[in-house]
């Protein structure tokens, strides 16, 4: 049985708030699970206190026992100082659609027609 620390939805429609629990993997989503560990609620500020709260001692418990956190909650973890996540790094997100990159060609093509002749 694997083990996963992962996020369950509550909450009202529009509204979410999300549970952090120990689940088996096979289970769904807002399924069974074994244990809450803690809580997750997005419509706070970030800066605010409540906005994660966290187990410390239960997650580290299961933590120990081979329970695998999934990445939103290795986020939370990390943020915590109890786990340490390896930033991502996807250098091609930063770059601009096919069509961006096709207007700016042309418009430096444009620019460097408009200065080859010479202004009467």
């Amino acid at each position: 049985m694997s083990l996963k620390i992962r996020l369950t939805r509550a909450g009202a429609k529009k509204r979410p708030f999300y549970r952090i629990v120990i689940a088996d993997s096979r289970s769904p989503r807002d399924g069974r699970f074994i244990e809450i560990v803690g809580t997750y609620n997005p419509m706070l500020p970030k800066g605010d206190g409540n906005r994660v709260t966290l187990n410390v001692e239960r997650i580290q418990h299961w933590t120990s026992v081979g329970a695998l956190p999934t990445d939103r909650v290795l986020r939370f973890l990390d943020a915590a100082g109890l786990a340490k996540r390896s930033p991502r790094n996807n250098p091609e997100k930063a770059l601009p659609g096919k069509k961006a990159q096709e207007r700016t060609a042309a418009a430096a093509a444009a620019a460097a027609a408009a200065e080859e002749t010479p202004a009467a």
